[in-house]
């Protein structure tokens, strides 16, 4: 691709609370960490106010950004918060109920009562044609135009923004909905479509049908949101590339992005994924759980043996989406979580005060206490100094409220209620990482903690302890870490295509050719997608991966397969590949079973400039690096605690907790027992008991 001239790169996340940048600047290797108030009516002038703030703090013009990479939470808050347009789907007739019946799966086996479905289309607006491919692709029904010109001009009565086209066994053979797609586009023009094999081209009707519903009702709002961001962006004199990061860990234009904006479902939290692969690498650490901790939400991702997980299918409120992306666990813990009283019981989260009001402790009339609002009042939080003295908080409001609404109706101490509040935020995190590494097979003590975001460094410790695990990471810039992570993004495009082939015993021959086809299909699809991104072909990166399972299984496991020429004895080795893997993940495996090949998959990524960052090489001599002492709350009593400023501690310097580390943008808590190590390019590590240079 072309690569601006211009030096300054920035990326920028746009959380629920919080809008962080982080500039890159490639004349001197040096980066710039920033954050500012997200405004939620419109993300996009928190956007403007943030790059201007960073413009002038770092003495650059606005001219100067050449690449914009932005992480977003706009198309996972529309669907969450249900501000979606008003949509239909159409597919086969008789089919009309798929959304409804789903998998039959319960979450609570013993209820007499199903969970009710997160239905985003009524049953109303769901309408049947008369259509039919089989399941090998050929057609049996033909598709009738006519009744969907019919169906067209009904839909434009009912005032319909969005429609999903959904037939059965599409991914077979698109002919009918690219029909359809050719019928509706010319009776309805202003309406938003998406067909099922453009977004999600794979078996299963029900992720393929909830997936398209979901890619056709954020057209109107992703585009929007574009329409304003460039806006914004013009209107402030930047004129960068502008990429927007996808739920994969990669980026796509805008153009891509409004087109398949179901991608951008976990685009937020895909950045602090990067950025814990990249804390993998930097450290030698081959097991790592990170843990992004917001003001609204607690994000984990897991490197295990060196490599971040990526999943084919993943689920947002109760919604599953067919997409590959990385394998993030979010629970409503964050600053922000409130915290009420359920009985005779605490319950924190996952409601959130979010940017506005937010804590009590803003000042912005929230009444109820939050996470944020506890660490106030225990000191952990430094009131005066909070955003490195922008932002003044109100201890005395806080604590005010946490008497109000749970010290005094539970009987309890002040300070008692205040640390029962951290307690469960940290035992539901806790469990959340706990279920992050179980499903892997893995243990949390053979783990290491990097801990992230604005609030991560608060409670690292107290998870750690929880969790057995003896060491942890506090990575430099903690707070716009995720921003951090999505500086290094590359383009990256998910292609599939799926059909049941048996891979071994008698069926090698049939799936050696098939397979082949598809592969050439996918590279051909993949060159034009980067040829359209203006990637050179030296920048032009392929990796096939297959969903395999053992014949009558009701999941898949992906096998990596790599850019290679696609022959008999590649085919063997896949299979021998699933075999391992499968003795790896359930601790069995029958290598005389047949195995098939359910879908092919192929990423085709666009290699982007790395930013070359300069590491830390000494602390700023003009100021000692402890600051004092204050009262804090640590394990139920008030003690006067070392106070440390992280920017001034020097490359080997060590401390003891229990003690307090400030930054900028965020606060760190050693609790007793640890002690910690400054090490090069400014990451703070901690272990249980002595530190190991």
């Amino acid at each position: 691709m072309a690569v601006s001239s211009r030096p300054i790169r920035i990326a920028v996340d746009i959380g629920g609370t919080f809008t962080d940048i982080e500039v890159y600047d490639s004349r001197t290797g040096s980066t710039f960490a920033h954050k500012t108030p997200t405004t939620p009516d419109d993300p996009s002038r928190g956007l403007g106010i943030g790059l201007q703030e960073v413009a002038n703090l770092c003495d650059f013009n606005l001219a100067d950004i050449g690449l914009l990479l932005h992480g977003t939470t706009i198309a996972t808050n529309a669907v969450l918060e249900r501000k979606l347009p008003k949509g239909a789907m159409i597919t086969t007739k008789g089919f009309e109920d798929v959304l409804e019946i789903g998998r039959h799966m319960r979450q609570e086996l013993y209820s007499l009562k199903a969970e009710p479905r997160s239905l985003l289309i009524p049953r109303e607006n769901r309408f049947g044609i008369v259509e039919r491919i089989r399941y090998d692709g050929t057609v049996e029904t033909p598709i009738e135009k006519a009744a969907l010109a019919e169906l067209a001009k009904k839909l434009a009565g009912k005032g319909v923004e969005a429609i999903a086209i959904a037939f059965l066994n599409s991914y077979a053979n698109p002919i009918h909905e690219q029909e359809a797609l050719e019928v509706l586009a010319k009776e309805i023009p202003t309406v938003a479509i998406s067909a099922s094999h453009e977004v999600s081209p794979e078996i299963r009707e029900f992720e393929r049908f909830s997936t398209t519903v979901l890619n056709a009702l954020l057209k109107p709002v992703v585009s929007r949101y574009l329409e304003q961001v460039e806006g914004r962006l013009q209107a402030i004199g930047v004129s960068a590339s502008l990429y927007l990061v996808q739920s994969n860990g990669g980026v796509a234009r805008p153009v891509e992005a409004a087109r398949l904006p179901a991608k951008l479902l976990l685009s937020g939290p895909a950045g602090g994924a990067m950025a814990m692969a990249n804390l993998s690498e930097l450290h030698g650490v081959s097991n790592l759980v990170g843990i992004d901790m917001g003001g609204t939400s607690a994000d984990i991702a897991v490197v295990a043996e060196g490599s971040i997980g990526q999943t084919p299918e993943g689920n947002i409120d109760g919604l599953p989406v067919r997409l590959p992306m990385i394998e993030i666990r979010t629970i409503g813990a964050g600053g922000g979580s409130i915290a009420r009283l359920q009985g005779k019981g605490l319950r924190v989260g996952p409601e959130s005060a979010g940017a506005n009001p937010g804590p009590v402790c803003y000042g912005r009339g929230g009444v109820e206490p939050a996470v944020t609002d506890a660490n106030v009042a225990l000191a952990r939080i430094d009131a005066p100094s909070f955003l490195g003295g922008a932002m003044q908080l109100n201890a005395s409001d806080a604590l005010h409220a946490i008497n109000e609404r749970v010290a005094t109706p539970l009987g309890l101490p002040s300070e008692a209620a205040a640390a029962g509040i951290l307690e469960v935020a940290d035992a539901r995190m806790a469990d959340a990482i706990r279920l992050s590494l179980f499903e892997k097979g893995a243990d949390p003590s053979d783990f290491v903690l990097a801990p992230f975001g604005g609030a991560g460094g608060l409670h690292a410790t107290a998870l750690a302890d929880a969790l057995n695990i003896g060491c942890i990471i506090f990575p430099s810039n903690a707070s716009t870490l995720s921003a951090r992570g999505i500086l290094g993004a590359d383009l990256r495009h998910d292609l599939a295509r799926s059909r049941r082939l048996k891979a071994n015993n008698g069926g090698e021959a049939d799936a050696l050719t098939a397979l082949a086809e598809m592969a050439s299909d996918l590279r051909k699809e993949a060159e034009d997608a980067l040829v359209r991104d203006g990637v050179s072909e030296a920048d032009r990166l392929y990796e096939f991966s297959a969903d395999m399972r053992y014949l009558g299984q009701a999941y898949e496991l992906g096998v990596h397969w790599g850019n290679i020429q696609i022959t008999e004895q590649t085919v063997r080795d896949l299979v021998e590949k699933f075999h391992a893997e499968h003795l790896r993940r359930f601790a069995h495996a029958d290598e005389r079973d047949t195995v098939e090949v359910a879908t092919l998959r192929l990423a085709a990524i666009g290699k982007m400039p790395r930013p070359q960052i300069s590491g830390l090489h000494g602390a700023a001599p003009d100021r000692p690096a402890i600051r004092g002492s204050r009262r804090v709350w640590f394990e139920n009593a008030w003690i006067n605690a070392p106070v440390y400023s992280r920017e001034h501690l020097e490359i080997g310097s060590r401390i003891t907790g229990p003690c307090i580390v400030e930054e900028a943008f965020t606060t760190l808590v050693i609790g007793n027992g640890w002690k910690a190590q400054m090490k090069a390019g400014g990451d703070l590590v901690a272990v249980k008991g002595e530190v190991n240079d």
